[in-house]
């Protein structure tokens, strides 16, 4: 699933190209995404699109005087910029048609993406409302994560991957960021210092970042706008990377399931 910095990556690929152009038609050739596309967003020709948005894993595509579309990639889901001429593919389900002669094509094989539609307040909609910070942003810090460890006894990994606590850290970035911090990924919540927290605060904001400078992760499913796959994970220091040597101490990564999850850690370097 494209995690955080794809999907940043993508609200700063497709920014340039769609703020301020209007929407000319919408076709929505499939309806049955994750959940059905509602019939509000067929009725939005005429409207411009003023600006584009990230909260957590959802795009948010701001219209004048209308509202907002809100936009998830799914599993497989991608965003591209076309002109009007170039054929449409099979899974190309939404298409915006805009006043320059391009066209915002949405591709889902899985169809597990959404794209829904509000007119109210988008951070009061019910799929972001609930949400934990930012991981970039200046709210998401070690007094804040020390908080929300107090109580909690559940591996560290799952705290952090969970939305509720911060939104974004997939599992990938939680692997490469409790590395980078030293932290073993089943080490309980509750029995990590402050200090040990604020450090992985940094941690995670210095993984995502390098990410996002980078593109995002090369995953199955996922090219970043330009069609182009991600580069990060020719750095990454433990995912994937079972029986290779740490690239710190020389001894070989493990991995163990948590949470369902595949999780990589050095043995030695992690405690």
């Amino acid at each position: 699933m494209p995690e955080l910095p794809e999907v940043e990556t993508t609200c700063r690929g497709i920014r340039p190209y769609i703020t301020g152009r209007r929407i000319r038609h919408v076709r929505v050739r499939c309806r049955q995404l994750r959940w059905p596309v509602p019939d509000q967003v067929e009725t939005l020709a005429g409207t411009r699109i003023t600006g584009v948005a990230r909260r957590a894993k959802y795009i948010l595509l701001d219209l004048d005087q209308a509202g907002t579309l809100i936009v998830h990639l799914g599993m497989s889901g991608s965003l591209r910029i076309c002109k009007n001429a170039v054929p449409l593919r099979p899974h190309d389900h939404v298409v915006l048609e805009l006043d320059d002669r391009t066209e915002l094509r949405y591709h889902d094989p899985r169809r597990f993406g959404c794209w829904l539609w509000t007119d109210e307040d988008p951070m009061q909609h019910s799929l972001l409302a609930s949400l934990g910070p930012e991981p970039l942003a200046s709210d998401f810090d070690g007094d804040y994560l020390t908080g929300a460890c107090r109580k909690r006894t559940a591996a560290i990994k799952q705290v952090i991957m969970d939305a509720h606590t911060v939104v974004g850290v997939g599992n990938i970035y939680a692997c490469e960021a409790l590395f980078a911090a030293g932290i073993h990924p089943r080490r309980k919540a509750t029995r990590i210092s402050h200090k040990r927290l604020d450090r992985l605060v940094h941690c995670i904001r210095e993984v995502l970042n390098r990410s996002i400078d980078q593109g995002g992760t090369t995953l199955r499913d996922f090219l970043r706008e330009d069609g182009q796959p991600g580069y990060f994970k020719q750095q990454l220091a433990v995912y994937d990377r079972e029986g290779q040597p740490c690239l710190n101490c020389g001894t070989p990564v493990r991995r163990i399931v948590l949470g369902q999850r595949s999780t990589y850690f050095c043995p030695s370097c992690q405690r």
